[in-house]
């Protein structure tokens, strides 16, 4: 059987992987600055980013983006306060605008791994429709690359170190170490499903 995964070797794995430091693709870094974004494709037509990226529509609709899964929906501290009705200026003719929230707090005894499988066929359904796709939370750290390390794990089939490397070669991402246990979980997990099918 294969070795089990545990919430401290992701964090080696976080700690020891680089991020190069380079500017979204098609926007200069004056253009980034001119938006107050902080917002990174890591993989293709799926986007992290902060509070600001989600709540600037028109970067939005210049970077192209159809689906919106909020980490940190809520009102209080830490939270990000938009919901359906924030976008619904941005459905337009050729396409419908998706939102999806998760009231979550970035705490390490925040159960997270129950929204990791609606948040991967949400992020599946967006990138399948030929849409692209913004996962946010209030930094772009924590709740939100976890959500999107969940997806490449459960959808695009890799390991959590596989899904760490990828995400951090195009952002730099912290995970708490409560999510990183519950990232490792699921790793094993799908790890003992692979086996057996």
């Amino acid at each position: 059987m294969a070795e089990q995964t545990t919430g401290r070797q992701l964090q080696r794995i976080l700690h020891y992987s680089v991020t190069p430091c380079r500017p979204m693709l098609g926007l200069r870094r004056s253009e980034c600055a001119l938006y107050d974004v902080d917002c990174d494709e890591v993989y293709p037509r799926l986007y992290i980013g902060d509070a600001n990226s989600a709540k600037n529509k028109q970067y939005l609709r210049l970077i192209g983006v159809t689906h919106v899964l909020n980490t940190a929906e809520g009102t209080r501290f830490g939270q990000v306060d938009t919901g359906h009705s924030y976008y619904r200026d941005m459905s337009g003719i050729r396409c419908t605008f998706r939102y999806m929230g998760f009231p979550m707090i970035d705490q390490p005894t925040t159960d997270i791994s129950r929204y990791f499988y609606i948040a991967s066929k949400f992020i599946e359904n967006g990138i399948n429709s030929g849409g692209k796709v913004l996962v946010h939370c209030m930094m772009g750290m924590s709740r939100s690359a976890t959500c999107v390390l969940a997806y490449l794990m459960i959808a695009r089939k890799m390991t959590a170190a596989e899904a760490i490397r990828t995400v951090r070669m195009h952002r730099d991402i912290r995970p708490n170490e409560g999510f990183l246990q519950q990232l490792a979980d699921l790793d094993n997990e799908l790890k003992r499903d692979r086996l057996y099918y």
